[in-house]
């Protein structure tokens, strides 16, 4: 269970991971759904709150000439980010898009809280599909 958490932590930081698959094998080999659930979803979402509080600590270098994003590309960004809103962080689960929009989170300050609420949904219902999916699929492989 220590190695799907921090799988699952790593996996929603900037890092590659594929806690996914870790959490099927685990299952595979006999641990309760419930509580791989749990455990990938609150490692996950711990991992996500922590590409909010960068980006809440990058947001102070945004002046710096070696910051990742230009004035007219941050601008941007936050103009897309205040379409859609905090919303936005549902997609949170998704591969490539979810990582940086979190990090987003932060760089426009949205409360922890809110934060917290909407990457949990998203880590959770994705966690929930990926056992359901592996009791449908891997069943009579493990």
């Amino acid at each position: 269970m220590f190695s799907l958490f921090f799988i699952a932590l790593g996996s929603a930081t900037l890092l590659p991971g594929a806690s996914e698959v870790w959490l099927a094998r685990q299952w595979c080999l006999g641990e309760p759904a419930l509580a791989l659930w749990a455990v990938a979803t609150l490692g996950n979402t711990l991992g996500s709150l922590i590409n909010v509080a960068l980006g809440r600590y990058a947001r102070r270098f945004q002046d710096r000439r070696w910051f990742p994003a230009s004035q007219q590309g941050l601008a941007r960004a936050e103009r897309w980010y205040h379409r859609l809103g905090e919303y936005s962080l549902l997609l949170s689960w998704m591969p490539v898009v979810g990582d940086p929009l979190t990090v987003l989170a932060g760089v426009f300050r949205l409360p922890w809280w809110r934060a917290l609420t909407w990457i949990l949904l998203a880590k959770a219902g994705r966690y929930a599909l990926v056992l359901g999916l592996a009791q449908t699929w891997l069943m009579p492989l493990c």
